[in-house]
């Protein structure tokens, strides 16, 4: 059984980061850019947890945790900060606030897991990345390198924050010219290339990558949330993708998609 944890913070980037690193260790996830309708989706939907930002509009941290701890069907919801402000006294005045816990910014995948852990009873922890599970039963080999191309850094942030906790080690590249550089250089196992882009466009990054003979034999994945059509899908498959996949896309599936694109190891 896996915890449903309320996200309060009116930060998308970091919100999108909590939430993709929670889904991909299992949790269910709800989310609120402020205090008020957080308090409100609380209420009706009583989380496992709560993780709560402290400077927030309309209603702030603080207030939050004031309302949740006075309320009947809250109160004995654990409450835990998240907060940029880590100052030597702020874990103590965090808990007089009413809050269960702290974790700081910036986030660290696995610290961050295993705090939402500790703030859980133990049969609602996530032991582990979620379902379906890889089809190997250890970790990557040490150096299993995937070159990531996209021109969000807020994208490259979430594919290092979801691969590295399993093992993987994770280059990453904001245009298709850095991005051939780096192949060159690291030879992954694994690309996973945007597809419309800024500079350049994953198209052209593929026959580039398919021309030299030192990388046309390497996996490539498109992973796009702009260019859906059935005609962009058809034309990456045919310039030598094995995968094109479209976002969003659940943390798990995408892991899955990667495994088994891997050479056998």
């Amino acid at each position: 059984m896996s915890a449903r944890v309320l996200i309060v913070e009116d930060n998308a980037i970091n919100r999108e980061l909590m939430d993709y690193l929670l889904r991909a260790f299992g949790f269910e996830t709800m989310k609120a850019a402020d205090g008020a309708v957080g308090l409100e989706i609380a209420r009706r939907e009583r989380p496992d947890l709560i993780l709560c930002d402290i400077q927030m509009p309309v209603l702030d941290g603080p207030g939050f945790a004031r309302e949740a701890k006075a309320d009947p069907v809250l109160h004995g919801t654990p409450l835990v900060a998240v907060t940029a402000f880590a100052m030597v006294g702020d874990r103590d005045r965090l808990l007089a606030l009413g809050f269960d816990g702290y974790i700081a910014k910036p986030l660290e995948p696995l610290a961050f897991i295993q705090a939402v852990n500790a703030s859980l009873p133990a049969a609602l922890r996530a032991n582990g990345p979620a379902q379906p599970p890889p089809a190997y039963t250890s970790l990557p080999p040490s150096g299993m390198t995937v070159l990531v191309l996209d021109d969000s850094q807020v994208n490259l942030q979430l594919k290092r924050d979801l691969l590295q906790p399993h093992g993987y080690t994770v280059v990453t590249a904001d245009t298709p010219a850095q991005a051939l550089r780096l192949a060159r250089e690291h030879r992954p196992a694994l690309i996973i290339s945007d597809v419309g882009m800024s500079e350049g466009s994953g198209f052209d990054f593929i026959r580039d990558v398919k021309a030299d003979a030192q990388l046309r034999d390497i996996p490539f994945i498109f992973l796009s949330s702009t260019h859906w059509n059935e005609a962009s899908r058809t034309l990456g498959l045919q310039l030598g993708a094995f995968r094109y996949l479209l976002r969003p896309l659940e943390p798990q599936v995408l892991l899955a998609e990667i495994e088994a694109c891997l050479p056998q190891h």
